[in-house]
């Protein structure tokens, strides 16, 4: 199988509507095939779709939502940028998650999230936020100690104090 590109990038402005969804879907599902990656495309469609759709459902205001992904010889990254400085939920930090009310239509996308993801969480933006995943490729096995941007963490699900919070590992933190 011929190696992938260094590093490989889609960025997408996405309307602050449920039809982004289907759009993301469709972004990450082409992305990595076109460079035939072995990162799981289910998950990752199943993945962006679940942050975008919190961002549909769950920002205020009506402006864009921003889909990035970053195609690694690793795996990938997602990231989804909206206009609302407010945490996006149980992502991050040592406490984490509150299980859903289990007669409840909703709650349980952020779990997955950190279920299926290598690492995952939350960061301040110019503009906002970003809330992020990673998934590495088949047969990779994400380093515990290092944050999709390779600063590390200090143990407890957050980073060295730049402003990025999460979790990685096998459960999903940085």
């Amino acid at each position: 199988m011929p190696e992938p590109p260094a590093s490989t990038s889609w960025r997408l402005t996405l309307p602050h509507t449920t039809k982004a969804v289907p759009v993301a879907r469709a972004l990450i599902r082409n992305a990595l095939a076109d460079i035939k990656s072995t990162a799981d495309s289910d998950t990752a469609e199943l993945l962006t779709a679940e942050l975008v759709s919190n961002a549909v459902e769950h920002t205020t205001g009506g402006g864009p939502i921003v889909l990035v992904v970053d195609l690694l010889p690793s795996g990938c990254q997602v990231e989804v940028h909206d206009g609302d400085p407010a945490p996006s939920g149980d992502l991050g930090g040592p406490k984490g998650p509150v299980p859903p009310d289990p007669l409840s239509e909703h709650g349980r996308g952020l779990l997955l999230v950190r279920a299926l993801s290598a690492a995952c969480g939350h960061r301040a933006t110019d503009s906002g936020k970003a809330v992020w995943f990673v998934l590495p490729s088949e047969g990779e096995s994400p380093d515990e100690n290092e944050t999709p941007d390779g600063r590390g963490t200090d143990g407890r699900g957050t980073t060295d104090g730049r402003g990025t919070t999460g979790t990685s590992g096998v459960a999903g933190t940085t």
